[in-house]
């Protein structure tokens, strides 16, 4: 044999021998894998079995459910303006995204608890030891999973479970923790007071050691777990925050703090920040910016730690603090922040009394606010707050309506400010038409020559400030651009609105839709605008102001302008209505809602004062004697004797000569309630004679009867019963319509002279059965389909639906199909037993974009099976829509 020959047999027989060895170890790896048996409690069943429900188990799990709520807690948005929630978790709308994480989770620790618990877990209601020492954490972290899944019967199941039976491990006092947490999500506030009462128990029990068994056999106490407690205090904190005592829940954080060994960076700097929120609620200006100052000093997100200093400048003074605000607004970190910095900045100034310099920064906060609502609404009313207080109630109202327009139903007094917004609303309006009426007629009071030249002068002005405000709003436009430019370049790329094109494309699509085509200008959101005029008391106008209906500037001309103006008498007659109507309707704002006499009596002798022959002038009159009726009694005199000398018949006339002649009117307006009630019982029994001689008598001889239009709408009525020929009710009727022309019983005239004239239409059965041909069943099954577009292909879709339940609904176990519907196809997804179900699924679909893409925003439906055969049947799809927004 050569040696080459040699050489390869050599290797040959190490390979054989390396083998040889490899099939042993793989041999005696698989008998002692094979000999692992759940039922043995050998060291050798119990490590390997420990070691699987340790790691395959319960690690894998809790770092996908770690990383799941993190990712949460890092990507919502926190609400500063409001105390933070100390233990965040998702809504029904946010967990649906989480619902992968959290399902691979409870599938890992359920696969767990089947394969390694020792013995079987076949029949838990019979087993009485575990020997698997991983076993229970497997169950409290199905029992996590479940609580953040927002399924709080299952999560409440497991703790339940793991307190029944590893009642002598730590980890039923973490069950107990989380069984707190559960109670208090679902408001059983009682039950989880129960709980934690409970921990303090096992706490104070444990503070001198350890009890040890009493009796042979008795399991020993576990021990409470240090880890938990930084946890305990927080939930024991919430439970009071919940309960309004948020005295105790300071107390309980802390406490927390106290034990934040085993706690996060960020969560120690999230209790700081609470804290510091609370003792600021609590007037303890100390202690909060002591909390605050930790926040800056920890570890926490850049948003918390700029709103921890913020906050702790709010609660400081002097040019110390402005100067490290004004620093704050050049730092590029802070350009989405320039609004909140601006509104601390005019905060110390209005405290200091520098009232100016706090609208000018207030100003500049409601122009930075582009996303944050809340700021921008806090900056209006805050200005509008200090309008009102200053008796300027038309401005303030501007600024209420700002507010009103941005902030949303969270925002707090929100129905507040669209209150006072909406009732201010009306003085505005008043003042305005007055202001607006007024310079049209001194306008149109000018000779021809100066009328032209001062509206070609009008006309120049106007287009000089129109020229003027959008220089300033594109210099403002370009500020707020360069603003968020800064922004986005020092946060590395994130996408800023107007840097979108898609984005702006929809926020200009929604404006549309729901403003429709503005300028850009002050006030765009008002329909008709008008030039108003003020004038000096020579009669010189002073400015021009944008009010009620101003042309476009390529048609602003002076006839047009002219078009407006009351050049003839019965033009006149027009606006000295609406001059003294708006006079008289902000005097009674300013009286009844503002109890600013003051300002009344001006509006109510503006009336007065124009002279002119209107029904406003009694009222006025009125309203100002009541005014002076207390405080001067000569000026009420006049005001007396005014009402008797014109107006001698008025019930205010006979007011004031008789206190009590409203009282009296009323007892005789009773009195003839009761007199037309028997009229009337006699019209309705066919005793048509004596019902006329009452109505000719009360037409005739009583004017002031409150029922005679009533009186002479059944003479009529007698006169229908009695005559075949109904041309003998068209005088009563007509003269019920001229005495009373505003009244229901005029109407009632109108359509008998209407039926007299045409005659009566044709009777027509009324049909009473349902108008859908589909039928609500609240207990039958459904299914759900998704409606596809023309060009939509129905495989496609099908797999893209199939890839997101796969993810998102795989406990579910759904069956998809897909049918020909007319033109198009439908997705079939099938079955849910109740509509809760289908409407989870529906809304997790519309909510997740993640396989679905642009199927996302397709119609998607529940509908019964029977209704799905009506509708295929029929093919009425529009009026199974109508059906289904009626009823589901």
């Amino acid at each position: 044999m050569s040696s080459s020959e040699r050489r390869i047999e050599t290797t040959r027989k190490i390979k054989m021998t390396k083998a040889l060895k490899i099939g042993i170890s793989m041999i005696a790896i698989l008998a002692i894998i094979l000999s692992c048996s759940t039922e043995k409690n050998t060291l050798i069943n119990r490590t390997f079995h420990g070691i699987n429900a340790h790691y395959n188990g319960y690690f894998n799990a809790t770092e996908l459910m770690n990383q799941s709520v993190n990712s949460y807690q890092d990507n919502r948005k926190e609400d500063y303006y409001s105390i933070l929630p100390l233990n965040p978790v998702p809504s029904e709308q946010e967990v649906v995204g989480m619902y992968p994480a959290i399902d691979t989770a409870i599938a890992k620790c359920k696969k767990v608890i089947q394969d390694h618990s020792m013995p079987s877990n076949d029949r838990p209601a019979y087993k009485k030891d575990e020997h698997n020492p991983w076993i229970d954490e497997n169950w409290t972290e199905i029992g996590i999973a479940s609580y953040y899944r927002r399924d709080y019967e299952g999560a409440m199941k497991s703790f339940k479970f793991v307190r029944k039976f590893y009642s002598n491990d730590p980890s039923l006092y973490v069950g107990e923790l989380w069984m707190a947490k559960t109670n208090m999500a679902t408001g059983k506030l009682t039950e989880a007071k129960f709980n934690l009462d409970n921990l303090d128990k096992a706490i104070q029990d444990q503070a001198g050691g350890i009890p040890k068994p009493t009796k042979k056999g008795q399991e020993p106490i576990a021990k409470f777990p240090k880890k938990i407690r930084f946890d305990l205090e927080k939930t024991k904190a919430q439970l009071a925050l919940e309960k309004g005592e948020k005295g105790e829940a300071i107390a309980y954080l802390e406490e927390a703090l106290n034990h934040s060994r085993h706690a996060t960076g960020r969560e120690k700097s999230r209790v700081h920040f609470i804290l510091g929120q609370l003792y600021q609620e609590n007037g303890d200006a100390s202690s909060a910016k002591e909390h605050y100052a930790k926040v800056l000093k920890g570890t926490s997100s850049f948003e918390m730690a700029f709103n921890a200093r913020l906050k702790k400048t709010f609660l400081s003074d002097g040019e110390k603090v402005k100067t490290e605000l004004k620093k704050m607004l050049k730092d590029a970190k802070n350009a989405e922040f320039k609004d909140q910095i601006y509104y601390a900045l005019a905060d110390i100034e209005l405290r200091e009394g520098n009232e100016p310099k706090g609208v000018e920064y207030l100003t500049q906060s409601a122009f930075y606010s582009t996303a944050n609502t809340r700021q921008k609404g806090m900056a209006y009313e805050r200005l509008g707050d200090m309008r009102f207080t200053k008796r300027d109630y038309v401005s303030a109202q501007k600024y209420y309506d700002s507010c009103a327009r941005v902030i949303t139903d969270a925002y707090p007094n929100a129905e507040g400010i669209r209150n006072k917004a909406l009732k201010l609303q009306d003085l505005v309006t008043a003042v305005e038409t007055a202001m607006y009426e007024d310079s049209v007629q001194r306008i149109a009071a000018m000779s021809e020559g100066d009328r032209e030249d001062f509206l070609k002068n009008v006309i120049k002005k106007i287009e000089k400030e129109a020229q003027e405000k959008k220089e300033r709003e594109a210099q403002r436009l370009l500020e707020l651009q360069a603003n968020q430019n800064l922004f986005v370049q020092n946060q590395g790329g994130s996408k800023w609105y107007w840097n979108n094109a898609k984005t702006r494309a929809e926020g200009f699509d929604d404006f549309k839709r729901l403003w429709g085509t503005r300028e850009n200008e002050d006030d765009w959101r008002r329909s008709d605008k008008a030039v108003v005029l003020a004038f000096d008391e020579g009669g010189k106008p002073l400015e021009t102001k944008d009010s009620l209906t101003v042309p476009k500037k390529d048609t602003l001309t002076v006839e047009l302008l002219a078009q407006n103006l009351p050049l003839t008498d019965s033009a006149l007659t027009v606006s000295n209505e609406r001059l003294l109507e708006a006079y008289y309707n902000a005097g009674i704002i300013y009286k009844e809602q503002l109890k600013e006499e003051k300002l009344a009596e001006e509006q109510f002798m503006n009336v007065l004062n124009r002279k002119i022959e209107n029904r406003h002038n009694l009222l006025a009159s009125y309203q100002l004697y009541k005014i002076y009726e207390t405080s001067n009694t000569a000026s009420a005199g006049v005001q007396k004797q005014y009402i008797f000398d014109n107006y001698p018949n008025s019930d205010y006339a006979n007011y004031l000569r008789d206190p009590d002649y409203f009282v009296k009117k009323k007892e005789r307006d009773a009195l003839a309630e009761q007199e037309y009630v028997k009229v009337l019982d006699r019209y309705n029994r066919g005793i048509y004679s004596p019902v006329v001689a009452k109505a000719d008598q009360v037409i005739s001889e009583e004017k002031e009867n409150i029922f005679r239009a009533k009186y002479m709408l059944l003479k009529a009525l007698c006169i229908g019963q009695t005559n075949e020929d109904k041309q003998k009710m068209v005088p009563v009727l007509d003269t019920l319509i001229v005495s009373y022309p505003s009244s229901l019983e005029a109407v009632r005239a109108q359509e008998l002279l209407t039926i007299i004239k045409n005659g009566v239409s044709k009777n027509i059965e009324a049909d009473f059965s349902s108008k859908y041909p589909f039928v609500y069943d609240d207990q039958a099954p459904l299914v759900v389909f998704v409606m596809l577009s023309p060009t939509e292909s129905s495989s496609g879709a099908k797999t893209r639906i199939i890839d997101f339940q796969r993810e998102f609904f795989s406990r579910e176990r759904l069956k998809v199909d897909s049918k020909i519907y007319g033109e198009t196809s439908m997705v079939i997804i099938s079955e849910f037993a109740t509509e809760a179900d289908a409407q989870k699924y529906i809304t997790g679909f519309k909510n997740t974009r993640k396989y679905l893409l642009d199927l996302q925003n397709a119609d998607i439906r529940m509908i019964t099976k029977e209704n799905m055969k009506v509708l295929f049947q029929k093919q009425n799809l529009g009026v199974y829509d109508n059906f289904y927004n009626e009823f589901y």
